[in-house]
């Protein structure tokens, strides 16, 4: 704020020309004398309290934290998120969390499909960055095997990382960090084929947008790049887009490290065909 501007919020006694010169050398001097009698110190107190709230806000609106973006943070001690209620979860979703806007709005778009006998339930939920470096890692490592196959017989490590890379992200981009996505009912594309899946995948597909919700992956028969089809998965637009603009703004593949197997992150243009190879935009 300039001191032209600070001067006239301010009553009259605190106005001379040694405190704020440009008010004396551009302001009608009575003009600005009938403040005192708009504007008492508690008044201009409170002014100065508004502005500061507003400027707070406009800064910490410019930037999200890149840590967060990265699923470097603790869901259960950020106030942003919530714990999933149980009747909403099922298997290791039970006791996990979403983001407050996210989950308020899943749960109005199950209650809605219930009403059509329609059950959606969450199976997967948030998963921080060390969540998603289990998973990764024990696929690494031949623990969880993929497709079948224990892929510490790939020697080729950029090949070994695309297996994975079928279904599972690199720790720090999975868009699960952000507490937007969630998976629901079932992991396997052949479940919603038939029978009550296939019940429960149309109707997600005709109502979801109408409580925001997007499926990412879709069809790559479409072009789209990156990860395989995934039914199950459904992500809260209104938040998650905005976080994915971040996203390609700050993170670089130098901010994709500390698991195994992070070092063909470049090589693999991760960022370019997986974190931003999707159908929500």
């Amino acid at each position: 704020m300039k001191s032209w501007q600070l001067a006239a919020c301010l009553p009259d006694r605190q106005v001379n020309s040694r405190q704020y010169p440009l008010a004396n050398a551009t302001e009608d001097k009575s003009a600005v004398s009938s403040w005192q009698y708009l504007l008492t110190p508690n008044s201009y107190i409170l002014t100065a309290f508004v502005l500061l709230l507003l400027t707070i806000k406009v800064v910490s609106g410019q930037t999200i934290d890149k840590k967060y973006l990265l699923g470097q943070f603790d869901e259960t001690k950020d106030s942003r998120f919530v714990k999933i209620d149980s009747q909403y979860a099922r298997g290791s979703a039970v006791g996990k969390f979403l983001r407050k806007e996210s989950y308020e709005a899943f749960a109005k778009m199950a209650n809605a499909a219930k009403k059509e006998g329609v059950i959606l339930f969450i199976i997967s939920a948030t998963r921080n960055f060390t969540s998603q470096k289990s998973i990764w890692e024990n696929k690494w490592n031949g623990k969880t095997l993929v497709e079948g196959k224990n892929l510490t017989t790939i020697a080729d490590l950029p090949e070994r990382a695309k297996m994975i890379l079928l279904y599972s992200s690199m720790p720090g981009t999975s868009r699960h960090h952000w507490g937007t996505d969630m998976d629901l009912n079932s992991l396997d594309n052949s479940y919603f084929a038939s029978g009550e899946g296939l019940k429960i995948y149309q109707w997600l597909q005709v109502h979801a947008s109408e409580f925001d919700f997007c499926q990412p992956y879709t069809s790559k028969a479409t072009g789209r790049s990156g990860y395989e089809e995934e039914k199950w998965h459904w992500s809260y637009l209104p938040l998650s887009k905005e976080l994915l603009k971040e996203y390609k703004k700050q993170i670089r593949s130098a901010d994709i490290s500390g698991f195994k197997g992070s070092e063909v992150a470049k090589k693999l243009k991760v960022i370019d065909s997986y974190v931003d190879g999707v159908a929500c935009k």
